[in-house]
């Protein structure tokens, strides 16, 4: 896996390993979830991708694993390696290294919001006025890129 830089916005030093997982319905319908809106949390009151932070000694697919399952109650099967790339803090002291993983969603299990204000499956082309990252867009480009992928 080679880190990339989002061609959307470089970050500064120092990163944190952060991971996350882009969950597609057959339809590249993708889930979401809209952060808390509190003061200094990143991406305050935007959708994101779950994921967190990688935790000392953990790889970034088992921290994917992880935050994805705390954060929706969702296990996923199996998980896609799709980019590896820096983004910026919102405080600009700082930013993160984040990893993306493809899971596709089986349909069967629930989703639940344990964290953040909601989840939901969006529509790819549905994205229009919802505030989120610059990397959300590009990351779910890479995600149906690679699902499609033999």
């Amino acid at each position: 896996m080679e880190a990339k830089v989002n061609p959307c916005s470089p970050a500064p030093m120092p990163l944190r390993a952060v991971a996350g997982v882009v969950l597609l319905r057959e339809d590249h319908s993708a889930l979401l979830q809209l952060r808390d809106d509190k003061p200094g949390l990143n991406a305050a009151g935007q959708w994101v991708f779950p994921g967190g932070h990688n935790e000392p000694g953990e790889s970034p697919e088992d921290a994917a694993r992880r935050e994805f399952a705390e954060e929706t109650g969702y296990r996923c099967a199996e998980l896609a390696w799709i980019t590896t790339f820096e983004h910026p803090s919102d405080d600009g002291r700082g930013g993160y290294q984040l990893t993306m993983f493809l899971a596709r969603y089986d349909g069967i299990q629930t989703v639940h919001c344990y964290e953040g204000q909601r989840v939901e499956f969006l529509d790819r082309h549905a994205l229009a006025g919802r505030p989120m990252p610059s990397y959300v867009p590009w990351v779910w480009d890479l995600a149906i890129a690679r699902e499609r992928e033999p």
